[in-house]
């Protein structure tokens, strides 16, 4: 019954789709690899993640030449902006070019704008293929330094993101079950379940919001107001990405908590500048609510 989920096709597309984002989280070298290539061999290349969605699509008969357009333009787009970001700013005080290709990406995926290019379940393709549109984009091609998006955790990394897990958790449950938000549920899951959990969130959500709102956002917004207002800001955007979560409607009390919660993952990235350790805590905070609050 599975069968045309798990078909050759589409697991060679979600292996070619995930090959790029854990090479660089896994293997940074990988991007100076990238980086001695020509400058027209490096624009070009992140055409290649339009394949997946050739893959995908000519095996479910959805192919659509203007979606086809769209996945292999919009990732050399990224990168040509990016490329003249680095030769305009070379500082790396931030463009309206940096910020253009995050409204972009970011819009994308929160408000589901290319997910009807793919058949029913096959929508997290379009997440994770902008994703690695960006981290090719602003590592390779940008070379944005300050992201330092290696997963190989480390022991500081857990101190750090438990630590602001600590902090917020008391705050967030409090306010969350007050508001009618989050709901206490009773039992202990197995330990199967928790930590196939823990591993999902972490590789899956916490990672990519955590690479996009604190290694890409959070990175550019603090060379323009500085460590606190980009905190505050990034915290406030993070929050209101996830407004049409869970409801039909504007909700509030999703973007209140996840604002908190913004201020805490930022906290945690931002005193090594790892987004492993801002991952720790988002990963905490999900797994925890989705086991037991939600």
């Amino acid at each position: 019954m599975l069968s045309h989920l798990f078909n050759p096709a589409n697991i060679t597309a979600a292996v070619l789709t995930l090959i790029p984002f854990f090479a660089m989280v896994f293997c940074p070298s990988t991007v100076g690899r990238f980086a001695t290539l020509p400058i027209k061999a490096r624009t070009l290349c992140p055409a290649l993640l339009s394949i997946p969605y050739v893959l995908v699509t000519v095996s479910a008969g959805t192919f659509h030449w203007d979606w086809f357009a769209l996945y292999t333009l919009l990732p050399i787009a990224v990168s040509v902006l990016l490329w003249q970001a680095k030769n305009l700013d070379p500082d790396q005080h931030g463009t309206w070019r940096d910020f253009c290709v995050l409204a972009v990406l970011g819009l994308a995926v929160d408000l589901r704008w290319f997910e009807p290019a793919w058949p029913p379940s096959f929508g997290i393709f379009n997440k994770f293929l902008l994703l690695d549109a960006g981290l090719y984009g602003f590592l390779t091609i940008r070379q944005l330094n300050g992201v330092d998006i290696n997963l190989r955790l480390r022991w500081h990394d857990l101190r750090i993101g438990l630590r602001e897990f600590a902090f917020y958790a008391p705050v967030a449950i409090a306010l969350g079950l007050s508001l009618g938000f989050l709901h206490l549920h009773a039992g202990l899951p197995t330990l199967l379940r928790a930590a196939t959990a823990a591993l999902f969130t972490f590789l899956f959500i916490a990672v990519p919001e955590e690479i996009f709102f604190r290694g890409w956002l959070q990175n550019l917004l603090e060379r323009r107001l500085g460590p606190n207002s980009a905190l505050l800001l990034t915290a406030l955007l993070f929050g209101l990405s996830h407004f049409n979560k869970r409801a039909a409607h504007f909700n509030w009390r999703y973007v209140l908590l996840a604002s908190l919660a913004g201020i805490f993952y930022g906290r945690a990235w931002r005193e090594q500048r790892r987004v492993a350790a801002s991952a720790v805590t988002h990963t905490a905070v999900d797994t925890i609510w989705s086991l037991w609050l939600r």
